[in-house]
């Protein structure tokens, strides 16, 4: 593990694998190095790639510098980027894909992005997030209510009643439960995009990044709706559906797609 330290002086932890041009794993919610997709994703790239997985800050062993701001994820990610001499590719999923567009927006040493679902919510396909979720979430933060706060997201995304109810059973909840305090993060994150509106025209122009956005065929229509007005919002995007897969997206067919997209040339 290693550490970069971001604008603010919070210390990011991070871990490397493999060789090859960089490319950077960005996590969706309650997720990071030692729980979650980006561990078995780098196994399946690291034979191309130099593969950087991180903490994002409040998980694992990163800093938590408050009060918090997309801003200061964004500051995190470029100091990652810098640290893997720029030029990166970069791969975000769910929330972790909202960050990644915010960051590609800001930070020229993204020379390529890929983003699997990142839940914006662009029509009536499904009911918008209310209103005050965030602040519910937030007060059962706050009033040390963690496993109300896992419950209270796990059930907005859509998880089923049953998997809500007992899931406090398994061995996982205690690793959800660890990061409960920064959902609030990934809810400020996707603000204003899950309220049923379309994509306004001008929130990604400003990407000039080759991006690619991807969304499994299994996935529900509202997702399928998502994506598909990223990829039409972003200047130079193509689309790819993976058949077969959901937003628990495989690693393996998930590699070989970011792959052929990241050795491309510009």
């Amino acid at each position: 593990m290693r550490t970069v330290t971001s604008r603010d002086g919070t210390a990011i932890a991070y871990s490397t694998s493999g060789t090859g041009p960089a490319v950077i794993l960005v996590d969706g919610a309650l997720c990071h190095r030692a729980f979650g997709p980006s561990g078995p994703l780098a196994e399946q790239l690291k034979t191309a790639f130099t593969v950087y997985t991180y903490d994002r800050r409040g998980r694992g062993e990163s800093g938590n510098t408050p009060p918090y701001a997309v801003e200061r994820e964004v500051e995190d990610l470029e100091a990652l980027v810098e640290e893997a001499g720029g030029g990166v590719s970069v791969y975000g999923t769910s929330s972790g894909a909202g960050l990644a567009l915010e960051a590609a927006a800001r930070i020229p040493g993204i020379a390529r992005l890929a983003v699997y679902e990142p839940p914006f919510i662009v029509d009536d396909s499904r009911p918008p997030v209310p209103a005050d979720h965030a602040a519910r979430i937030e007060a059962a933060v706050a009033a040390g209510r963690r496993g109300e706060a896992v419950k209270l997201f796990m059930r907005q995304v859509g998880a089923p009643a049953v998997m809500v109810a007992v899931m406090s059973v398994f061995p996982v909840w205690s690793k959800l439960k660890a990061v409960a305090h920064t959902l609030p993060y990934d809810l400020t994150i996707m603000a204003g995009g899950q309220r049923g509106h379309a994509l306004p025209a001008e929130k990604f122009a400003s990407i000039k990044a080759p991006a690619l956005a991807a969304v499994g065929g299994e996935s529900p229509q509202w997702m399928q709706n998502s994506v598909r007005a990223v990829a039409a919002a972003l200047p130079d995007a193509r689309l790819r559906v993976l058949p077969g897969q959901n937003h628990m997206v495989k690693p393996r067919p998930l590699a070989p797609v970011l792959t052929e997209f990241f050795r491309e040339k510009s």
